[in-house]
């Protein structure tokens, strides 16, 4: 961690956007993410404090699922559930499985986490693009919005453009623009915030 501090120099960044940059940058080996990452103000805090009270992480994929699992379990506890287990096993004509899951999912977890008197979820895309634009429809709809979104999709095809469309919004989120993204960078950056719950 010396030596990725280092390599970032001076970022201006606070402690716990900071951790999550830092924790990025190790995951990835990268430290040209820093130019890349993009958090709404409060955006960390707003996540830390929606752990600290329960709120269950929502993943796109099921390597994510399982790189936070075991933080989630030995700091807050949160609940961590994969966007696939609302999958259809088809891709609906002219759209995605997770795009149909996201469909399902979201209204189910606010209802959920009303009951609970929990936060809303925080959600983790780290691989599917049109899941992301899914949740944006919904909440253009007049949708209760996550907690946070951590908005990192990895690819070409629609990946930037779901990445502008978030950026446009008042969303609370933690961004990474271009291409670049994946399982392993959205699992660590809540892990990074779920090191702050637990210290």
């Amino acid at each position: 961690m010396r030596r990725i501090r280092a390599l970032l120099g001076e970022t201006g960044l606070d402690p716990l956007p900071q951790d999550v940059l830092e924790r990025l940058v190790h995951s990835s080996g990268d430290p040209s993410l820093a130019a890349l990452l993009q958090f709404s103000p409060g955006a960390c805090e707003a996540g830390r404090q929606a752990l600290q009270r329960g709120a269950v992480i929502l993943t796109d994929t099921a390597m994510a699922a399982a790189a936070v699992r075991p933080m989630a379990a030995r700091t807050a506890g949160n609940q961590v559930r994969c966007l696939l287990d609302w999958a259809p096993s088809q891709s609906p004509q002219g759209s995605t499985r997770s795009a149909a899951a996201m469909a399902r999912a979201w209204p189910e977890l606010i209802q959920a986490a009303e009951v609970a008197g929990q936060p809303l979820p925080l959600v983790l895309i780290g691989s599917a693009p049109t899941a992301l634009e899914q949740l944006l429809d919904q909440l253009d709809a007049g949708a209760a919005a996550p907690s946070l979104v951590i908005g990192m999709p990895v690819g070409f095809v629609g990946v930037p453009e779901s990445k502008r469309r978030l950026a446009q919004t008042s969303l609370e989120q933690i961004r990474l623009d271009g291409t670049r993204g994946g399982a392993g960078l959205v699992a660590a950056a809540v892990n990074a915030l779920l090191r702050q719950v637990a210290s």
